[in-house]
């Protein structure tokens, strides 16, 4: 999966990215490097959202991929 993220240069210092496909991701680094690493582990925290109890049927299924 390829996500497009905005990055910015932050008034006080550093970088700032948002990915604006999944809302509210949005982290910040002093460096590009650090803003790099930050912004993975954001998109990764933000798509890894455990189901909470949900009712379930004996149908039903409950499977992870990866993108």
């Amino acid at each position: 999966m390829k996500l497009k993220m905005i990055i910015r240069e932050a008034e006080e210092g550093g970088f700032w990215a948002e990915i604006p496909s999944i809302p509210g991701c949005v982290t910040q680094g002093d460096t590009f490097e650090e803003l790099l690493e930050n912004i993975y582990e954001a998109a990764e925290g933000c798509l890894s959202v455990e189901i909470d109890k949900k009712e379930l049927n004996n149908n039903d299924k409950i499977m992870e991929i990866v993108v």
